[in-house]
């Protein structure tokens, strides 16, 4: 039996607690790490004010893209293992500050819907944190499934509050 080839996953980096910048770097490193998996690409990082509470620092913001044969629900319980790593908690408050945050945004053309899970990612398409950095790695005329090209999501967004580091 052949082995799976890999697939082109897009995961959003977040982090605005304990050194941001270093978070979202060691993250990178730990994505390329893992089992049957390699970091192709990654985008700048970006400052972005917090979705959530207002009393809470900017966020700092990044795209991987990771080349992988592990199917989503396992890449999810990786990912969810790289959080836990470092000191993620998920005590509830929806939108609070966090030390590593990692979504799968994208994970080839593939759309998934279980209770763990949602593939496009359900709220991408509304966050320029998501979008521009996706924009800076992803190839020209890249589709979202059921949400259409990235550029023309990146025509109807504002990017106000939102800087390349």
């Amino acid at each position: 039996m052949a082995e799976p080839a890999p697939r082109s996953v897009y995961i959003a980096l977040g982090s605005n607690l304990a050194d941001p910048e270093a978070q979202i770097r060691c993250a990178f490193d730990e994505l390329d790490r893992l089992p049957d998996s390699s970091l192709t690409s990654h985008s700048s990082l970006y400052r972005s004010r917090p979705l959530g509470p207002p009393d809470q620092p900017d966020y700092i913001n990044a795209v991987a893209l990771l080349r992988t044969t592990l199917s989503p629900q396992v890449l999810l319980d990786q990912t969810q293992a790289i959080e836990a790593a470092h000191q993620r908690r998920r005590d509830g408050e929806r939108w609070g500050p966090r030390t590593l945050d990692l979504d799968l945004l994208l994970y080839a053309d593939r759309v998934v819907q279980t209770d763990r899970l949602q593939i496009p990612h359900p709220e991408m398409t509304q966050r320029a944190f998501v979008l521009l950095p996706l924009a800076e790695i992803a190839p020209a005329g890249l589709v979202i499934p059921g949400a259409g090209s990235l550029q023309a999501l990146l025509q109807r967004i504002s990017s106000d509050g939102l800087r390349k580091l």
